[in-house]
């Protein structure tokens, strides 16, 4: 199934806040996302400020996530437990008639 681009972004929110400040490659594989696509979402991520870039050494470019983005993660799972019946709709299969 695929996912949502709002799941997609949690899903790289919570591959930073867990893993810390990654790399784009390592963000790509931990989150599952196709490169082009990241870049797009990050970029997005970063304008809301959810993000930042980081230069790490000469030119080393890490992606770490900020103190916003752990509140709005922490807003999510929220929501996600207060709202589990719209998780179980997804995964039911429809019923023919």
């Amino acid at each position: 199934m695929r996912r949502s681009k709002l799941e997609m972004y949690v899903d790289i929110l919570t591959v930073l806040a867990h893993r810390g400040p990654l790399k784009l490659t390592h963000v790509m594989y931990k989150a599952n996302v196709n490169c082009s696509v990241l870049k797009e979402y990050l970029e997005f991520l970063i304008k809301q400020g959810l993000f930042e870039e980081r230069i790490v050494g000469k030119a080393r470019v890490v992606f770490a996530v900020t103190p916003r983005g752990i509140t709005v993660l922490k807003y999510f799972k929220e929501l996600k437990q207060v709202l589990p019946i719209v998780e179980e709709a997804r995964n039911q299969t429809p019923i023919p008639y």
